[in-house]
């Protein structure tokens, strides 16, 4: 069995064809999926998908790219991280790419996600893109390692990855770890320590290599996974296994729920 830890499953691409979408996973043994929020204008329908299936989850959150949605309170995510399908807080941290002042914004967001994380005592999912040393500023400042959680699509170099492990933090790789000269994150793919892997989608973004440029779903988690147990040198079903073991252990409440 597999674990997509990141999809966007309510996106207008994906949410046209769950049907398609939920068969293409049964076949290539993904068992699970995580349909991440992006905001809280969208919040319910990601909660009203993850209650309607057994095998998928939520979470809630503000990305950082957002400039312009509504600004998320430590008590509101408190209070909406209370349904029972959400297992998450987030997508939340720092995205320097898109907003080049590294606007102050951004790290005040950034710090609300990781105070109601703590409160809740739920796992953070971090988005980090041309922000590593202020990521991981702020994580450490804020205590982030109390509640650990996902480096969601990890693209960094593997000193950053060790400084994220040494926070208590999981790395979740992407489709991208598929491309031929994402050389980086293949090194990192060889070293990190299996029991702290983790891998996603991130659909319906950055299909992998067989798929490169078409929309991505969460059946194509297993290439990531695939890709993963060739660098390594292990049996793909050890990747499988430790990666959703993994997922499990972060996410305790998904080993009990009916689909598992």
């Amino acid at each position: 069995m597999l674990v997509d830890s990141h999809c966007h499953l309510d996106f207008p691409d994906l949410a046209a064809n769950l049907p398609q979408i939920f068969d293409l996973m049964q076949q290539n043994g993904v068992g699970c999926a995580l349909c991440v929020g992006v905001n809280l204008e969208d919040f319910p329908g990601v909660l009203s998908l993850a209650e309607a299936h057994a095998n998928i989850f939520a979470s809630v959150g503000v990305h950082p790219e957002h400039a312009d949605a509504r600004e998320p309170g430590i008590g509101e995510l408190v209070r909406l991280a209370a349904a029972p399908k959400v297992i998450a807080i987030g997508e939340t941290g720092l995205d320097y790419h898109w907003h080049k002042d590294a606007p102050e914004w951004q790290r005040e967001r950034f710090r609300t996600h990781i105070r109601a994380a703590r409160q809740t005592g739920k796992p953070l999912i971090v988005h980090s893109r041309d922000a590593a040393p202020d990521t991981l500023r702020l994580m450490r400042e804020e205590g982030a390692g109390q509640v650990g959680g996902i480096m969601h699509c990890f693209t960094e170099t593997w000193e950053v990855a060790k400084a994220a492990l040494d926070q208590g933090f999981h790395l979740s790789l992407s489709g991208i770890v598929t491309f031929k000269n994402a050389l980086t994150i293949k090194e990192v793919a060889r070293r990190a320590p299996l029991d702290r892997l983790l891998v996603e989608t991130d659909a319906p973004y950055l299909a992998p290599a067989p798929y490169r440029g078409k929309p991505n779903q969460p059946g194509y988690v297993k290439y990531v996974a695939e890709e993963i147990a060739r660098l390594r040198g292990l049996d793909y079903e050890e990747v499988a296994a430790a990666t959703t073991d993994n997922f499990f252990r972060l996410f305790p409440e998904v080993r009990t729920s009916p689909a598992q």
